[in-house]
């Protein structure tokens, strides 16, 4: 199920998605969806922000994309993230 960690304020426009990833192979996991991630933007003609890996523990890794929020719905629709938050830059 997606869910934001916050309401949406929509005088913010971008948004990180997030796909976790966990158990003994989580990194590799994690590692080889980024390159799918990469790809489904390109192939989209999607602006990506900026994407990444974060680590939790040993084992959960989850990857992540910042997005703007005009393109949440295709996304969501298309890559199901497991979870969303709104990505604040430093003003």
């Amino acid at each position: 199920m997606f869910h934001f960690s916050q309401k949406l304020n929509y005088h913010m426009d971008k948004i990180k998605l997030i796909w976790d990833f966990r158990g003994p192979a989580c990194s590799q996991t994690a590692t080889h969806f980024k390159i799918h991630l990469i790809e489904f933007f390109e192939s989209e003609q999607l602006e990506l922000i900026l994407s990444g890996i974060e680590i939790v523990n040993e084992f959960h890794h989850y990857t992540y994309a910042v997005i703007n929020k005009n393109n949440l719905e295709v996304i969501k629709s298309s890559l199901k993230p497991n979870r969303g938050q709104l990505f604040e830059t430093q003003k």
